[in-house]
């Protein structure tokens, strides 16, 4: 029996792609607001952090950001400028 390989002009990107799909994150509603905080929070934060991944995690009512560490992603709190983490009142 003969097999066929996956390669070729279409192969390999469509594989590719499949494969970046795969990373994408969600929460537990199924969608997820990266990047799309209030401008009261952007204002507060400080600068030095990724606001492009930041967001608001229900689970504790506090806004988190993506750190790009040598070698994996991580969430960390975004703080202000003196070091306090940014949550919203309940």
């Amino acid at each position: 029996m003969k097999t066929q390989q996956f390669a070729g002009p279409i192969g390999l990107p469509l594989l590719g792609v499949l494969l970046l799909g795969a990373c994408a994150t969600t929460d537990q509603n199924g969608s997820q607001k990266i990047g799309n905080v209030p401008e009261a929070i952007v204002e507060l934060a400080d600068p030095s952090q990724n606001l492009a991944t930041a967001r608001l995690r229900e689970e504790d009512g506090c806004y988190w950001y993506e750190h790009n560490g040598p070698v994996e992603k991580t969430l960390l709190p975004l703080r202000t400028a003196g070091g306090n983490p940014i949550c919203v009142a309940r």
